[in-house]
């Protein structure tokens, strides 16, 4: 397996030399080794997550000196995680490989494509914080390439600059985080710090390591408010924003989830950190992608919410559903922006309609309906607040989403079949959520922590961040007819600008950058 592990990454590599040789239009020998090379990489990803579910979680021997080196590591996450990037990487290759036709760089840019997936790949079945390290500066500077393709665009150039700056910071953070846990373990091996930690030896620099690495997650997922740079690289080709908002900007929330027990055992700190910091971005962007008119930029601001959503289960302590969340996202978001031609052309088709003002007592029928829904849905499977308090703000939050969908369906003409199955779609969808979450579970057991109680600074953060979802779903609600009425409309337009954060970081960084 670990072979394998290093064969799917080097594989990728040889490709991308392939292609840099090969740059000019239309190169076919590239183009079909690449392709071929991504097939190739996706059915050993099956080989690999068959032999990790048949032998269990393995690990290789260290290639390196004094517990620092390369290593793999084998086992759910790593499965889950190569078989999620091997699949949207050929999915995004095929793609850019029609997309790109007739581009005098086409075969430049299916290797920096290559090289980029073989880094993550590297990054995900990394074992040793010293490969862990390598692949993340690395996956950092090859797509750093492939936003900078089209260079001479100063929008591109500046956005680029953004995240590279950021990229260096969050550097530091993890580099200062191996270093913390080297010297407090004695050994560079996550396994081994697990292992440890398990048997209850918490070196001194646990809590600053975990400090570190939430910031590095943080910075990596485009988190408020260094966000905006997410939100204005859309002058990349297509087939990299799917990359980037599938993939690479995942990479935070797979820090954090690959530290798991690194942050249990930790001071609460860097945890309500990530909830905080989190649950924030989350509210905020998703607010502003309504506001969004266009379509890439809408899925970006999207993607910021997701991973703010993602790192805020992270700091609730719900791992699994973390990794869960990263799937689906991953698999919506690809297939969203490699669709967002057909988006548009869906858009002009529904010109015209529009959703009726959604009345405080439909809000409120709506709202006890998806109430029901997932408390009954919930209870089912065992979620209480005494058993998974984690989980039970996780399903708030999904109350308010649901309560949405049934209300929007009061609004409209014939009402009652439209309520009756939004009703019966709010009961399907908990059950679906619940069942996953469970899946999760007692897919990584054994290999992520258990989702449990939480401690006293977390419940405060938990209330926190669930009064601050219910003010972005009363916002989300009342806005249609507020508007109606001739209010919020500036509210609208301060959204709109992102409360304009991002315009004040071009003004301090763009001489910088230039």
């Amino acid at each position: 397996m670990s072979m394998l592990a290093y064969l799917l990454p080097l594989t990728l590599f040889a490709a991308a030399i392939v292609c840099f040789t090969g740059p000019g239009l239309r190169p076919r020998r590239s183009l079909a080794i690449v392709e071929g090379a991504a097939l190739a990489v996706l059915a050993g990803a099956v080989i690999f997550g068959t032999m990790a579910a048949t032998y269990g979680a393995a690990g290789s021997a260290l290639i390196g000196a004094n517990g620092i080196g390369l290593q793999i590591r084998v086992d759910a996450v790593s499965a889950v995680m190569v078989l999620l990037v091997s699949f949207i990487g050929w999915v995004v290759i095929r793609y850019a490989r029609t997309y790109m036709d007739g581009d005098a760089r086409q075969g430049t840019f299916m290797g920096r494509l290559a090289l980029t997936l073989g880094f993550v790949l590297l990054l995900v079945t990394s074992g040793n914080v010293g490969q862990l390290v390598l692949a993340w500066i690395g996956t950092s500077l090859s797509m750093h390439r492939l936003l900078l393709f089209y260079g001479d665009r100063p929008v591109a150039r500046l956005a680029a600059g953004k995240k590279f700056l950021f990229a260096r910071i969050g550097d530091v953070f993890l580099i200062s985080a191996a270093v913390l846990l080297v010297q407090g373990f004695g050994t560079g091996e996550i396994a081994a710090m697990s292992a440890a930690l398990d048997e209850g030896l918490v070196p001194q620099g646990t809590g600053w390591a975990a400090f570190c690495i939430a910031m590095a997650a943080l910075l990596k997922s485009a988190q408020f408010p260094t966000h905006g740079w997410l939100t204005e690289v859309m002058d990349a080709p297509t087939p990299v924003s799917a990359l980037l908002h599938a993939g690479v900007i995942n990479a935070g929330g797979f820090l954090v989830i690959r530290f798991s027990d690194i942050f249990l055992a930790a001071p609460g700190f860097a945890m309500a950190l990530l909830a905080v910091v989190g649950g924030l971005t989350a509210a905020l962007a998703s607010l502003v992608m309504l506001t969004q008119t266009a379509v890439k930029s809408a899925l970006a601001w999207s993607t910021a919410a997701q991973m703010g959503f993602m790192l805020l289960q992270c700091g609730l302590g719900a791992f699994p559903a973390a990794l869960l969340h990263i799937v689906a996202h991953s698999l919506y978001k690809a297939h969203a922006f490699l669709g967002s031609g057909s988006v548009v052309d869906l858009a002009r088709a529904k010109l015209g309609h529009r959703l009726s003002p959604v009345r405080p007592r439909d809000a409120v029928l709506s709202l006890a309906v998806a109430l029901c829904a997932v408390g009954l849905t919930g209870w089912a499977f065992g979620v209480t607040l005494e058993t998974k308090p984690a989980l039970v703000v996780l399903a708030a939050i999904l109350v308010l989403g649901l309560a949405q969908l049934v209300a929007l369906s009061m609004g409209q003409g014939a009402r009652g079949p439209l309520v009756i199955r939004a009703s019966l779609v709010s009961f399907g969808l908990s059950a679906v959520y619940f069942a996953l979450q469970l899946g999760a579970e007692t897919l990584t057991a054994g290999t992520l922590p258990e989702t449990g109680s939480v401690g006293p600074m977390l419940q405060v953060v938990m209330g926190m961040i669930l009064a601050l979802f219910v003010a972005t779903a009363a916002v989300q609600i009342l806005a249609p007819v507020r508007l109606a009425e001739g209010r919020w409309r500036p509210l609208v337009t301060h959204l709109r600008q992102g409360l304009y954060v991002t315009p004040v970081l071009n003004r301090l960084l763009a001489p910088k950058l230039a």
